[in-house]
């Protein structure tokens, strides 16, 4: 008998390794950072929303609009595909001869949906500059023009030029507690009718009152803006403006103080804004 009978059998034993198979490789890794990044981009963009102002937010949006031309006027064609559009004055910005109109003047400048072009921007602007100058030298006519001055605040927002007329210690425009003016206040809106009349633009009427007690069981904020914006409004047209100027006459309580303390008598205030014509 051959001795290598009684040999045990080799036996060869093939194991298989799967790399990373208890965690599915690293795919997970790659779609757990798109999420990431999704998730920042949706809240830088919530963010934003609620940081800007609708002007910005139109700003922002033009930058990442492709049918914005780096210049309005020419889009650097000719012929059919001189523009962006056929119909670029009413949808798109005008550029080159896309539009139904090969010349495009000035008025007829495509904005856009978003309304980036204002014509009447720039006539704005000299307007309330213009007003704003004017104030302040036709005050210098009166004897009590530095008293006067002192009440009165200018600025310029995305409404309009705000004319802020605001109480001092010692110089209210309003009896106390009521909505019958003063003679201040008379003198004052004399000046201000005066100059607003240079403007074409329409106005708008805010009052506000500064905050009273929260014991108080009936608190007047509301009724005695309101009655302090009626009343200046009727003062404005007694001093001879249009009452087809007036756009809106509104109330606002003690929500909106200009200073700190909500109980300054600087929040008993009045704005005439001439609004923005576009």
């Amino acid at each position: 008998m051959d001795a290598r009978s009684n040999a045990a059998p080799v036996i060869i034993k093939r194991k298989k390794i799967v790399a990373g198979g208890g965690h599915h490789g690293g795919a997970w890794k790659v779609a757990y950072a798109d999420f990431v990044t999704a998730m920042m981009a949706f809240f830088l963009l919530m963010w934003l929303l609620g940081a800007t102002t609708e002007k910005q937010r139109k700003g922002i949006a033009d930058y990442f609009n492709p049918t914005v031309p780096v210049n309005r006027v020419s889009g650097g064609g000719s012929g059919a595909f001189g523009g962006d559009s056929v119909f670029s004055e009413q949808a798109l910005a005008q550029s080159g001869t896309g539009a139904s109109g090969l010349q495009g003047t000035e008025s007829r400048q495509a904005r856009g949906d978003l309304g980036v072009a204002n014509p009447g921007a720039e006539e704005d602007e000299a307007t309330f500059a213009e007003v704003s100058e004017a104030l302040r030298a036709r005050s210098g006519e009166s004897l009590a023009s530095e008293d006067i001055l002192r009440h009165i605040v200018t600025r310029v927002t995305d409404e309009g030029l705000i004319i802020e007329i605001s109480d001092l210690d010692g110089a209210p425009l309003f009896q106390a507690e009521g909505a019958e003016p003063t003679r201040l206040l008379h003198e004052i809106v004399t000046l201000v009718a005066s100059v607003v009349e240079l403007a074409r633009n329409e106005l708008a009427i805010a009052a506000h009152t500064h905050a009273r007690p929260v014991v108080l069981a009936r608190n007047p904020v509301w009724d005695l803006s309101a009655a302090r914006a009626n009343r200046m409004r009727a003062l404005l047209e007694e001093a001879g403006l249009r009452p087809a100027r007036m756009r809106r006459v509104t109330g606002h309580a003690d929500r909106n103080p200009s200073v700190p303390n909500p109980m300054d008598a600087r929040n008993n205030r009045v704005g005439v804004i001439l609004l923005r014509s576009g």
